[in-house]
């Protein structure tokens, strides 16, 4: 099990990390609308906060050795479902490949966010 670490995406702001890779697997922490430089909430609409989420969750990915064609799994927390066709305009852009999928209506998000993505991939072959 190796932790995984990147100034490229947000610092975590709880007791976790980026992400864990393990078995050749890459399990990424649910990443929101936050700039990493700032700490902010990036955009106030959904469209802009689901593309710097998907920003910080490739930045993860990156570090670990992976990238967007090697998600198998993603699960997507959406303060509105409202928000839902909004947000996959956007997602369908960064994951033309389709990995399976959750995305569900919660009650809130950590800061406020819209969105949260997490992901499940694999190592990237060399």
């Amino acid at each position: 099990m190796h932790v995984i670490s990147t100034p490229n995406a947000p610092a975590a702001i709880g007791p976790y990390s980026q992400a864990i890779a393990a078995g050749g697997l890459i399990f990424t922490s649910g990443q929101i609308a936050l700039d990493p430089k700032t700490g902010m909430i990036q955009g106030a609409a959904i469209e802009e906060q689901t593309e710097q989420a998907i920003r910080n969750l490739l930045a993860v990915l990156a570090a670990a050795g992976s990238g967007g064609a090697h998600v198998i799994k993603t699960t997507c927390f959406l303060q509105r479902m409202s928000d839902f066709a909004a947000f996959n305009a956007v997602y369908e852009k960064y994951f033309p490949g389709k990995p399976a999928r959750s995305c569900v209506e919660v009650a809130a998000l950590p800061k406020g966010a819209l969105v949260e993505i997490e992901a499940v991939a694999v190592k990237a072959d060399k």
